[in-house]
């Protein structure tokens, strides 16, 4: 006789489990402690001890009562009842989906991001590269964290990065999603993914613009630049930084925390380590007079320390990263005129426009990686000695700019004939 809801909730424990038969194989076991398992009886083919065919029973857990009630008891019965019906044992199945969750759990995109990004500082990857993933991955933490990464369409990860696209930030949308497309990659190698969804989102987000970071190009403008940046008014290890900063054409990041073990005055050298490197590759700056000046001045000031510009607030921490760019805005220059990486563009510019310097030695004063591998190799260490004339004519023609002499137009390119 089939069970009813009315029967259910007058159901006693007894001293010993004892069953309560439904329809079609379902039952309820009550255990003495109260509890109430839904149970299903099947049989399926298989195999006995020794090989042979046999019809085999089993046992398929439906939830407990009253959790899962009648009619939902029921309909599970009945689903797999209908997985018999295709040769499928619903009891291995039910194992299957529990493993493949398990696993997609242990797989979300969160947790893939993360095994991605803490290979990437394995390999040695920028401190600035690696923080600059973990923001990506903070972006779309909310909409994709939590997902399998096996199952994420490309219409999700459109949704996730569409709203810095309708903010009119094209720039944040289209790097995002390359770090999205990153990250399935890496699954894809390690065997969590089978496709990368971002492939089909080609095209998908608004054309890029490329953004310039701002830079003054024109010599006469250099000029007024240099001559405002002597008249700067605000902490003397500030505008020592912003002095040598057109000098030496680093990166920003690597100005900053320039140490005071990597300089060598007597050689006129300094030795940036591969950690602090884009490339992650030593890089030498040639030092001219000037520079050495500049370095023997902030000596006066912070040499009893590791770092030669340090934070205001801690000598235990280098100058932060807004320094710089503050100070241009103090001396009147907006973001939109000079920035602090925008002293290598004007170096880059103004150095090819000479015609002077081969381009291989004006790409490795800016510590470029180029693309062709082999012959980076091979031009790691080269052009030293030129690179040391050219450091000093650059400064030297930084001063010429300064004290406002007639400019006079560079020749024709003599690259070609050096």
């Amino acid at each position: 006789m089939a069970l009813s809801n009315t029967a259910l909730r007058n159901v006693k424990p007894k001293e010993k489990p004892y069953k309560l038969a439904d329809e079609k194989g379902l039952f309820l076991l009550v255990q003495p402690s109260g509890g109430m398992l839904w149970r299903l009886k099947y049989r399926i083919d298989g195999r006995d001890e020794t090989g042979a065919p046999k019809r085999v029973e089993k046992k398929l857990a439906l939830g407990t009562y009253p959790e899962v009630g009648l009619k939902d008891a029921r309909d599970l019965r009945d689903e797999a009842r209908a997985l018999l019906a295709k040769g499928i044992d619903p009891a291995d199945k039910k194992r299957r989906d529990k493993r493949a969750a398990k696993i997609g759990a242990a797989n979300t995109f969160s947790a893939v991001a993360k095994a991605y990004i803490a290979k990437n500082r394995r390999d040695g990857l920028a401190d600035a590269t690696v923080r600059k993933r973990e923001w990506f991955l903070s972006l779309v933490e909310k909409a994709l964290g939590r997902r399998p990464v096996s199952e994420i369409e490309p219409f999700s990860i459109l949704e996730a990065v569409r709203p810095y696209e309708a903010s009119k930030n094209d720039e944040k949308a289209h790097r995002t999603l390359q770090f999205v497309g990153q990250v399935f990659r890496y699954a894809i190698a390690n065997q969590l993914a089978t496709t990368d969804p971002t492939r089909d989102l080609r095209g998908a987000l608004a054309s890029r613009k490329p953004k310039h970071l701002a830079a003054i190009l024109e010599p006469k403008r250099v000029g007024e630049l240099l001559r405002a940046i002597d008249g700067y008014e605000g902490q003397p290890i500030t505008q020592i930084a912003i002095q040598l900063s057109p000098y030496v054409f680093v990166r920003p990041g690597e100005l900053r925390r320039a140490e005071w073990c990597e300089i060598d005055l007597d050689a006129a050298v300094w030795r940036i380590p591969a950690s602090k490197m884009k490339g992650r590759q030593e890089h030498a700056v040639p030092l001219s007079r000037q520079a050495i000046e500049l370095l023997r001045q902030a000596g006066e000031l912070t040499g009893d320390g590791r770092y030669v510009f340090p934070s205001m607030r801690s000598p235990a921490n280098p100058m932060s990263e807004n320094t710089v760019n503050a100070g241009l805005r103090r001396l009147g220059y907006s973001g939109d005129e000079m920035t602090a990486h925008g002293f290598r563009a004007m170096a880059s510019t103004l150095l090819n426009e000479s015609g002077k310097w081969s381009p291989d030695a004006i790409e490795r004063a800016l510590a470029h990686k180029g693309k062709d591998l082999i012959r980076a190799a091979y031009h790691r260490g080269a052009h030293w000695a030129e690179r040391v004339e050219m450091g000093q004519w650059w400064a030297d023609y930084l001063d010429h700019l300064r004290d406002g002499a007639k400019i006079v137009p560079f020749p024709a390119r003599l690259a070609a004939d050096r």
